[in-house]
């Protein structure tokens, strides 16, 4: 495919914040967005320039969004796979990243598998279906152990810890006797994330590493470029091009790793798409990770990932939106607020970064 000529169609499966932000950066390259997602008055139907009001199994919407966008890419990776493929990619029309990186990444099982055949470290783990698969899976891997969903886990939801044997029937209940993993407890001294592109011609670009924080599962807040040494540097962007080219990737792609106390790196998990430990780069790097997926999908030249400036990216959880005035008159910081109606507790209702000189 050659590169689409501004004018062309973006088509996003999602209206989230992420959402949001590729229709802005679509707006900026001077490119129309449609957006299918179920919500009318969701954060990216609020900018996109159309917006499809539909479930994401819709086959009539789907197929639509086939009919009016030149290459369609979505926010976040819990999406129906299986109408995306059979509407989308055997209707002719190009889904970027593919179906492919969707299905691993939003099955922890699959994802895991993919990781390990592409010779990463991730931390050891057993796939649990029922209790006794628990129980075996601590026999094995000690406790304590973290059980996850499979599926539809994120910000903290979705897992339990599993601290002794004799537990796994209670922990399995308190996830709703979902299909599960069972991971082994991972000592680790901080999480990175490094996003990273790859184009069509299979050109890629890295990103400095982000240190990121939590707070009850939530992501706090990133710090990048973050302080690693060249070694871990080097490891951390040598494991992002392995997973790029092993999905034969096109677009942006998220890997979040675990640094333990002698700097080695373990894989926590992938996500296929632009990424909140990213969003740093809006303001602080020569292309941010928006403009770097749409420039990878839309088969331009990836742009420049290096940073301009030093940056602290905090989200604003539910009522901390309200403090909107402290952060606008801040000199350093730059806010961005994503148009959701109500604050709700945990809810991701903006960023602010605060930037100063490398």
């Amino acid at each position: 495919m050659t590169a689409l000529p501004p004018g062309s169609t973006v088509g996003v499966l999602g209206g989230g914040q992420l959402g949001r932000m590729l229709c802005k950066a679509a707006a900026r390259m001077g490119f129309q967005s449609v957006v299918l997602t179920p919500e009318a008055d969701s954060p990216a139907a609020q900018v996109a320039s159309r917006t499809l009001v539909a479930a994401y199994d819709d086959l009539d919407a789907l197929a639509e969004l086939a009919a009016m966008a030149d290459v369609i890419t979505y926010e976040f990776e819990n999406l129906p796979a299986a109408p995306v493929r059979e509407v989308l990619e055997r209707r002719g029309a190009v889904v970027r990243p593919s179906t492919r990186a969707l299905e691993v990444a939003q099955d922890r099982a699959e994802e895991k598998a993919f990781l390990r055949s592409a010779g990463v470290p991730v931390a050891d783990y057993g796939v649990v279906d029922t209790a006794a698969d628990v129980e075996a899976g601590l026999e094995r891997l000690g406790a304590p152990a973290l059980l996850k969903t499979r599926r539809e886990g994120y910000d903290g939801k979705g897992q339990v810890w599993v601290k002794a044997p004799g537990e796994g029937r209670a922990a399995l209940a308190a996830l709703s006797h979902r299909p599960a993993v069972l991971e082994a407890r991972v000592a680790f001294v901080r999480e990175l994330s490094v996003i990273a592109a790859r184009g069509v011609d299979g050109a890629t670009a890295v990103f400095p590493l982000g240190e990121n924080r939590h707070e009850d599962g939530i992501l706090r807040r990133t710090l990048a470029p973050a302080e690693v040494s060249p070694e871990t540097e080097a490891a951390a962007r040598a494991v992002a091009v392995r997973l790029l080219e092993g999905l034969n990737y096109v677009g942006v792609l998220a890997v979040e790793l675990f640094e333990l106390a002698d700097g080695a790196l373990i894989v926590n998990e992938i996500a296929p798409r632009v990424h909140n430990s990213g969003h740093w780069t809006l303001d602080a790097c020569v292309t941010d990770q928006f403009q770097q997926h749409l420039r990878a999908i839309c088969g331009w030249p990836l742009g420049s990932p290096a940073a301009i400036a030093r940056a602290e990216m905090i989200n604003l959880i539910g009522e901390e939106v309200d403090r909107w005035r402290d952060f606008a008159a801040d000199p350093h910081a730059r806010l961005h607020l994503y148009g959701k109606r109500e604050a709700r507790p945990g809810r991701k209702m903006g960023h602010v970064t605060r930037v100063w000189p490398l």
